[in-house]
């Protein structure tokens, strides 16, 4: 939404006098381990992600192919939000890159990391991931599980930090999803128009109300057995949820809509076997 080449012009511009009227003198080392108590890095992105295939290969093998992740490239998102002007600030300017980025990371004085992702200007963060085929193979056989994968959503705040008291990784994110097709051709079956939103979105569509809330906790946990595994806590997920339309075999068999969903105290292990 705001590109980083303009950022880098007002920057140099800004920056002539500066080299101007200083003398630029290399920092010896002692002056450097000096240095003590600065802020964090701030990192500004943009960027856009093109993968031919992706392929996991265990006995047999999982493919994804023609992975796109950038921008959405719409400007009609989420049209709930009827406000004109509001959407005209949200979603007026978009491209094929994720951008309006920026990346904040610190230390704290724990030892903790903080890595906090926000928006450039106050305007969502959008996205779209698109796939083509998913596919199944074995030596023999073959099956395509999906096809036509294409989810396009906004970002608004994307929160984690690696705790060193507790040796675990939170995530915090709003996030909400505005279309999401995809085909399921070996069940003959379709989803169009999926949209995913703040708990609250269908009763008050607004900017405030918009992101779904996920807050989940990742670590070297045990499972049933007391080995290691990695450990998923899902702490909060709170959303609202709609279908436009789910298709089997082709015809449309009417749309499906979930109010306040609330998924709490949820864990998971994943290990090998």
């Amino acid at each position: 939404m705001i590109s980083l080449k303009k950022s880098a012009l007002v920057l140099a511009i800004a920056s002539l006098p500066l080299v101007a009227q200083a003398e630029l003198k290399p920092l010896e080392d002692t002056s450097l381990g000096n240095i003590t108590g600065q802020a964090g890095v701030t990192i500004e992105l943009e960027t856009k992600v093109n993968i031919g295939e992706f392929r996991y290969t265990d006995e047999g093998s999982l493919s994804v192919k023609d992975i796109f992740v950038g921008g959405a490239n719409r400007t009609d998102m989420f049209q709930e939000i009827s406000d004109p002007g509001i959407r005209q600030f949200l979603f007026g300017e978009t491209s094929d890159l994720i951008d309006n980025i920026k990346i904040e990371i610190d230390i704290a004085d724990d030892g903790d990391a903080l890595i906090n992702v926000f928006p450039l200007v106050a305007a969502p963060i959008d996205f779209a991931v698109r796939t083509g085929e998913w596919t199944l193979q074995g030596h023999t056989d073959s099956t395509l599980i999906a096809n036509n994968f294409s989810m396009e959503d906004v970002l608004t705040e994307l929160k984690i930090r690696i705790d060193t008291a507790t040796d675990k990784l939170n995530l915090q994110t709003l996030f909400a999803i505005d279309k999401l097709d995809v085909d399921v051709p070996f069940l003959a079956l379709g989803i169009r128009d999926l949209k995913l939103t703040g708990a609250n979105y269908s009763d008050n569509p607004s900017v405030i109300s918009l992101g779904a809330k996920l807050d989940m906790d990742v670590y070297n946990g045990t499972r049933a057995n007391g080995d290691s595994a990695l450990a998923i806590d899902l702490k909060t997920f709170e959303a609202d949820m709609t279908i436009g339309q789910i298709l089997v075999g082709g015809t449309s068999i009417g749309s499906v809509a979930f109010d306040n969903i609330s998924v709490t105290n949820t864990a998971m292990r994943i290990y090998g076997h």
